[in-house]
């Protein structure tokens, strides 16, 4: 039998992994004490009808018990013959701050006086032991929970980790400083600036008046073609560090016309191959990320 210990940050997406490992026929339990997990595998492992994959959630509300996790995970592969698999969930300040804003929840930490902030970082230092030890940890962040299911069921599964990368197509501005969490950079300045065109200067490039001027200039559909080739090169390898989420940055002068309209392109060719494609135009208004409109949310 298999045993899939999931564990993380609060607000990280645990009942959501736990719900998708239910969902693909695994026995699931969560806030397990550690000292019921090896009589847990031995009633499963044995029963009349022995379960072929379990998942348990242990996580900072069983603090008092976490001390002798590890001695017995140890004692499970050891006597109980039970393959056992760790799955941490992790996520930064910003999103967990969010996420427990908008679900009004409270953090099992935040107590004695403690800011959520505070917690979070009390939090972390509980479970490091935990996170060193997982056999996979995925950010959570920026993904939409119907990615993390699939992400959750595809590491379950043992299929590749490309299945699961989602793409950040990002366009910018240079003369609004770089974005920070840009993976792969492009720089279009030297291609002809519409906002020198007349009429063109208030639109962007979603525009079909852009999207005519910049398709009609000599060497436009070859740049995209070569930053599409040079993606296509580079994602596997990407997939398999593993990582699950990769930003890849456009950027021309002011951010509105030449990258905005590659990203949309690169994008639309992309839609067909990755699970997820993101697009976010950060200097135009209500720049947040939209998904790709093929998956559903």
């Amino acid at each position: 039998m298999e045993l899939i210990v999931v564990s993380g940050i609060s607000g990280s997406g645990k009942s959501s992994a736990i719900h998708a490992l239910e969902d693909v026929g695994f026995y699931c339990v969560d806030n397990l004490p550690s000292e019921l997990l090896c009589d847990l595998g031995q009633v499963l492992a044995s029963g009349p009808q022995p379960e072929a994959g379990a998942a348990v959630g242990i996580d900072v509300r069983t603090r008092a018990h976490l001390e002798g996790l590890p001695r017995a995970l140890e004692q499970l592969e050891q006597e109980g013959g039970i393959r056992v698999r760790g799955l941490f969930l992790e996520a930064n300040e910003a999103s967990l701050l969010r996420r427990f804003s908008e679900t009004r929840r409270r953090h099992p930490l935040a107590e004695a006086g403690r800011s959520l902030p505070e917690a979070i970082a009390a939090e972390r230092e509980h479970l490091a032991p935990l996170a060193e030890i997982a056999d996979w940890v995925v950010d959570t962040s920026d993904l939409s929970v119907h990615t993390l299911r699939r992400r959750v069921q595809a590491l379950a599964r043992g299929e590749a980790a490309s299945a699961s990368l989602t793409v950040l197509f990002q366009s910018f501005g240079f003369k609004h400083g770089v974005p920070m969490d840009s993976d792969l950079l492009f720089d279009l300045r030297f291609l002809p600036n519409p906002n020198y065109e007349p009429g063109l200067a208030d639109l962007n490039g979603r525009d079909t008046a852009v999207r005519e001027f910049l398709e009609a200039q000599p060497g436009m559909a070859e740049r995209l073609r070569e930053m599409v080739d040079l993606l296509n090169g580079w994602l596997p390898a990407y997939a398999e560090e593993p990582r699950s989420y990769l930003t890849v940055s456009v950027g021309c002068t002011g951010g509105r016309h030449r990258s905005v309209y590659a990203v949309e392109e690169m994008a639309r060719r992309f839609r067909d191959q990755l699970p997820e494609v993101l697009v976010r135009h950060r200097e135009l208004a209500g720049g947040n990320a939209r998904r790709n409109p093929n998956v559903a949310e």
